[in-house]
């Protein structure tokens, strides 16, 4: 199978695909956030949860049974009705009114989210083996839909409401994602060409590669890198404005950067997988997610706590007391200067944590004190900024890592089952897109058990170090298997009689 120009034609229309379905995937995040804000709805924060989760959770769940329907029918047709049957509850949303007709209009449109396992499904068949890392990963850019909508739906609808003076103009919101998705369904159906696996397993035989460990260990991998991107697409902006007091526009612009990067490295990480192999890939992958992890984990603080003091070395009369000294009889005792509070004292970026130490005087002048008593408390002050430049930068690597770790994971697929990419990818999605609903709420119920905001990357440490651990072992026994293949040859001398006939 060589690469034609109908291939390109297939990858450029999936991406585009892809796409718009991953911006109507994510719009709830959006609107909903609008509409309680505006007050046309007065929703609490368990509910507006589950309006913006439902989706991902529709979307995710369903990745497999679409993956099996495109390995039987084809990913031209299963998309194009993909689309289709995600514009209708999309438009249904704009007539929407009240929290029972969100919901069901959410839990519809949500299936574009499973339009993922039907494009690398799709994608994988009209590319050879050793280019289907860098298809996929170019398919992948489809994730930027999530950036593009935290960016113009919000500008959208304050030009559709008149800037709030005309409200009930959001819902035509919805109907513009709804008209994209019909569009797009029509163009895919008519620009592109059917094409699927020619043999036809039963039910069981494509469902059969579910019982390979292999299988959920690649959903592993996917949990983390691409769970972690959703999840972190949305939980960024309430991050920024409580841990950085930034307003919610200029959280949105700064969650931006972090959206748009995996969106986009994701190519990068197939073309890597292509050239070095899936395994290397995301040895680099974890050790730089890991790695911005553990300074990610470090919290804001401003703390004070107890420091070294001054002892007297004898019993006497205090004589004189003052900031810099104490004096009992005869004898000096030299004190630090008490510690000032950096915070908010324009000290510019601070990279690493700033400790200073100060002694404040405990006796007066004139007071009798006893050997080894305590004359100064001491007091020890530590300060870490977390600036808000630097924790973007890391935020944006860790960003470029989950991209190029998404293309990396979805090379394994078609390299193990390369016919069975559907049902593989469908489970592997649903895993990742698992991780994507059920991190924030994970998330939310550290912050609330502990108020520190840098659970989140405790969390995301604890298991991108299981993922990474599980990928070692998995090498390292490979590589056990094949020293032990090459000892046997060795001992056999086939290998020298090779070498003799060379």
């Amino acid at each position: 199978m060589t690469e034609s120009k109908q291939s390109i034609t297939v990858l450029a229309l999936s991406a585009l695909a892809f796409t718009v379905c991953f911006a109507a995937w994510t719009m709830n995040g959006v609107l909903v956030t609008f509409l309680v804000g505006e007050g046309v709805f007065n929703w609490d924060k368990a509910q507006v949860g589950m309006l913006i989760g439902i989706p991902i959770l529709t979307g995710s769940l369903m990745r497999l049974p679409l993956g099996v329907l495109t390995d039987k029918f084809g990913g031209r047709l299963v998309f194009t009705i993909l689309m289709v049957l995600s514009a209708v509850p999309m438009y249904l949303m704009s007539y929407a009114t009240d929290y029972t007709q969100f919901l069901l209009a959410s839990l519809g449109f949500g299936l574009t989210g499973a339009s993922f396992a039907v494009g690398v499904a799709y994608v994988s068949l009209w590319f050879r083996k050793e280019r289907q890392g860098t298809a996929l990963g170019i398919f992948g850019i489809g994730n930027s839909g999530s950036a593009m909508t935290s960016i113009f739906a919000p500008q959208l609808l304050r030009m559709l409401t008149q800037s709030g003076q005309g409200i009930d103009g959001w819902r035509t919101l919805p109907q513009l994602y709804a008209g994209s998705l019909a569009v797009m369904a029509v163009a895919f159906y008519f620009l592109t060409k059917t094409r699927r696996i020619e043999t036809s397993p039963s039910l069981s035989q494509r469902m059969e590669p579910l019982r390979h460990t292999r299988v959920w260990r690649f959903g592993l991998y996917y949990f983390v890198v691409f769970g972690g991107f959703v999840a972190l697409s949305q939980w960024l902006i309430p991050y920024y404005v409580s841990a950085y007091s930034m307003s919610i526009a200029a959280a949105g612009l700064m969650a931006s950067l972090f959206s748009f990067p995996s969106g986009i490295t994701r190519a990068v990480g197939g073309w890597l997988s292509d050239k070095y192999g899936s395994r290397r890939v995301m040895y680099w992958v974890f050790s730089a997610c890991l790695v911005c992890f553990i300074f990610l984990c470090i919290p804001r603080m401003d703390i004070q706590s107890p420091g070294q003091g001054v002892l007297a070395d004898n019993s006497g009369f205090v004589t004189a007391v003052n900031d810099r000294e104490i004096a009992v009889g005869e004898r000096r005792y030299a004190l630090l200067p008490p510690v000032q509070s950096l915070q908010g004292a324009g000290e510019g970026i601070l990279v690493w944590p700033t400790f200073s130490f100060g002694q404040e005087p405990l006796v007066k002048p004139g007071e009798k004190v006893e050997k080894r008593q305590l004359l100064a408390r001491g007091t020890t002050h530590i300060y870490f900024q977390a600036n808000a430049w630097i924790f973007t930068g890391l935020v944006f690597i860790m960003a470029v890592a989950m991209g190029i770790g998404m293309g990396a994971v979805y090379k394994f697929i078609p390299e193990y089952y390369p016919t069975q990419v559907g049902v593989v990818g469908g489970i592997v999605g649903v895993l990742g897109g698992l991780g994507g609903f059920f991190f924030p709420i994970i998330f939310g119920l550290l912050l609330n058990a502990s108020g520190i905001w840098t659970t989140s990357w405790m969390f995301l440490f604890l298991v991108a170090s299981i993922a990474f651990a599980w990928l070692h072992r998995t090498v390292q026994k490979i590589m056990a298997e094949k020293a032990a293949d090459l000892m046997r040859t060795l001992e056999s001398g086939s290998l020298e009689q090779q070498q003799d006939r060379n």
